[in-house]
């Protein structure tokens, strides 16, 4: 198999085209907008699949074949509202076993926010990808720094076999989805007890908010259920520097296998072969390239790479 560039490992995730591409109006054409109850907000893009079974449900949204466009019901004018509304649909979606991504269901409420940074409904996550809704997760990658004698080592776990999704494959140190009602660093602290077993004194003293990566995935089979749904995501990144004394991680919850201290360069071929889940491999070139590893004078795809890990989100955000 030929090794992947970094810039092909980014084009894994962030896939949906963008206008400027050809390909853009075909595989644009037959989307529908997902609006706001006011017609004011995208709030996502909606598969032809998903239309037809909206378009039965009047009482509940407006379909707008002409302009091709799907609204919520203006009735449905508060949050908990449109909250119950959206989350008894998909739930008698998942009982009629009408989309097979909801047989990952996780008990798990995400936050879909209109206007930005004002909570508009609350859904839940398996379902995020039906409506094309932006979605939000928090990565930390674990660092022993460069020294005189050993290169900069990351902390790489392997997702556990019997995952639904990506099973087996590497992962950033710890990461997660941002569910309602936490915030940020509440998921950060949350997630690294969870899967690393990190202390929560440790990472509130030592981790450091780097920024945040982007992207419009256009999901595939290996994330669970169909093929075609859109995920505009947003992750927050934080590192923790540490040294070969500190505790390491240790698996706690059984989605990880096992930890593995690698230095760059097992973790450039490793992301070479494509053994990295995909959006962590996006994280993990992020975090190269903020070490100074990946570089203007050694990436040729520098620019592209930067602009295409922080993609424009044209729908109303956290």
């Amino acid at each position: 198999m030929p090794k992947l560039t970094n810039l092909e490992l980014v084009a894994l995730v962030d896939s949906f085209p963008y206008p400027t591409e050809s390909r853009c109006k075909a595989e644009a054409s037959s989307l529908y907008q997902f609006m706001s109850h006011d017609m004011k907000a995208v709030l996502g893009y909606l598969l032809p699949s998903v239309v037809d079974i909206l378009r039965d449900l009047k009482q509940s949204f407006v379909v707008n074949d002409a302009d091709q466009w799907v609204g919520i019901a203006p009735e449905y004018d508060t949050v908990e509202k449109r909250s119950k509304m959206m989350n008894d649909l998909v739930i008698n979606l998942r009982d009629d076993k009408k989309f097979k991504i909801l047989e990952g269901w996780r008990s798990e409420l995400y936050s879909i926010f209109y206007p930005s940074s004002t909570l508009y409904f609350t859904l839940e996550r398996s379902a995020c990808p039906i409506f094309g809704v932006v979605q939000y997760g928090v990565h930390l990658t674990a660092f022993v720094p460069a020294s005189d004698t050993q290169k900069l080592k990351i902390w790489i776990p392997r997702r556990s076999r019997t995952k639904s999704t990506y099973p087996g494959m590497l992962d950033n140190t710890v990461g997660g989805g941002i569910g309602y009602p936490y915030g940020v660093f509440d998921t950060l602290i949350k997630e690294c007890g969870e899967e690393a077993g990190f202390d929560s004194e440790l990472i509130k003293e030592k981790s450091k908010s780097v920024g945040s990566v982007s992207y419009y995935y256009t999901r595939t089979s290996a994330a669970g259920g169909e093929s075609g749904f859109l995920q505009p995501e947003i992750m927050y990144c934080y590192d923790l520097e540490v040294t070969e004394d500190t505790p390491p991680p240790k698996p706690v919850d059984g989605e990880v296998e096992e930890f593995y201290l690698w230095d760059i360069d097992r973790i450039a071929e490793e992301l070479a072969q494509g053994n990295f889940k995909p959006n962590t491999a996006l994280v993990t070139i992020d975090f190269l390239i903020r070490h100074g590893i990946i570089t203007p004078e050694n990436e040729p795809n520098y620019l592209e790479i930067i602009s295409r890990m922080h993609r424009n989100i044209e729908h109303p955000l956290r």
